[in-house]
């Protein structure tokens, strides 16, 4: 991460194009499930000429309905990742829809091997870190992140740091709730506010979000990290519980 901009990680280390394509065309075999998955979570093993990437698949037909978030959790996963991917923040791990899969359609995303003692939490006593869990707060604040516990925060094998569990994002309504606090008052780097004043100047469509979200919901992604860039700091939580998620891990 020494070569990365302040306020940002270096470049996606997993080889994302060639990882797409994989997710994308890959022969989809389960594993087993998740432990501690609110909805219905896979390990699965992508193959496709000659190539086998482990990665999550969330199968449509597994998610819990719930009353404040439209039909649909894992075509945010992938909205989240095309938010990452358009920003250069490299922030959610290479995630793709699919229409077909052991279970039906769903998302697969590149399972991050990391080390899962760690999380928000224990990676902030590591100051080197910073930079990049400042990143993950900028997008939770554009993505609208609903459901940031410490756990989602993953440290890998390469020193890169992902923030995963993406589904409760880009709701039109203000709903933030995250354990990432730490960094209230404090300017948001330049590097994140040019990525952010960039995207907010076009319209979603560079990015793909139109495709897997509401019009609207596009529209208020693009007001908030124009938002972002005009404030230019980190808020505060103030002494809303509202603004944590639970359990904080």
């Amino acid at each position: 991460m020494d070569d990365a901009a302040p306020g940002r990680q270096a470049d996606d280390p997993s080889g994302t194009p060639r990882v797409l394509a994989l997710l994308s065309n890959g022969e989809v075999e389960i594993r087993g499930r998740m432990p501690w998955s609110s909805n219905a979570t896979f390990l699965v093993d992508v193959c496709h000429d000659g190539a086998t990437l482990p990665a999550i698949y969330k199968p449509h037909r597994g998610e819990r309905p719930l009353w404040d978030f439209p039909d649909g959790l894992h075509l945010r996963e992938v909205a989240a990742f095309r938010l990452s991917d358009a920003l250069g923040w490299s922030i959610v791990p290479a995630t793709v829809a699919r229409t077909e899969g052991p279970l039906g359609p769903g998302s697969l995303q590149r399972f991050v091997p990391a080390d899962f003692a760690q999380h928000y939490f224990t990676l902030l006593e590591r100051p080197e870190l910073h930079g990049a869990l400042r990143t993950i707060c900028a997008f939770d604040l554009v993505a609208n992140n609903a459901d940031r516990k410490g756990g989602h925060c993953l440290y890998d094998e390469d020193g890169h740091v992902w923030g995963i569990d993406n589904g409760l994002c880009f709701h039109v309504d203000p709903g933030l709730r995250t354990v990432i606090w730490e960094f209230g008052g404090e300017p948001i780097p330049e590097a994140l506010l040019a990525d952010l004043d960039r995207f907010a100047g076009g319209d979603g469509d560079d990015a793909g979000l139109g495709a897997l979200l509401q019009p609207e919901e596009v529209a208020a992604t693009l007001r908030r990290a124009a938002a972002v860039v005009r404030y230019g700091r980190f808020p505060d939580p103030g002494e809303s519980r509202r603004a944590y998620p639970w359990p904080l891990v």
